[in-house]
């Protein structure tokens, strides 16, 4: 078994609470959709359980195992989430969210460059070498 470091984790925990966030956004709107079309809502809600479902289980399997396509992957949400505070897109109007979830993201991806990137891939450095290289 191979030994998780500290950036490691930070990284995948970051993206986990992104999925997970998304995820908990989905099941309220599909649950007590509020106000306007709430049949839109609750399809907004169901896309986004699949969107924070997927993202839940990347971060738990293979970003944590180190499969480079993970990381590029996640790529999408910091991204996504500039779009929607930029275009000042909902949900919600405080925006705070989203600037959390680009933090959140960017620091999941970004703590993790040189596990995923290794400077030197033949040396030993105390971390785990993703199975892809």
């Amino acid at each position: 078994m191979r030994r998780e470091s500290v950036s490691v984790r930070v990284g995948w925990i970051c993206l986990l609470v992104v999925g997970a966030g998304i995820l908990l956004f989905g099941l309220v709107a599909v649950v007590a959709p509020g106000g306007g079309d709430r049949a839109l809502m609750r399809a907004d809600g169901l896309a986004s359980v699949g969107l924070g479902l997927f993202g839940v289980l990347m971060a738990a399997i293979p970003f944590r195992r180190g499969e480079r396509w993970a990381w590029y992957a996640f790529w999408f949400y910091p991204v996504f989430w500039a779009v929607h505070l930029i275009g000042r897109l909902p949900p919600g109007k405080d925006h705070v969210h989203q600037v959390v979830f680009i933090v959140l993201s960017l620091t999941g991806l970004l703590v993790t460059v040189g596990w995923f990137f290794p400077r030197h891939p033949g040396r030993d450095t105390g971390t785990a070498v993703p199975k892809d290289r």
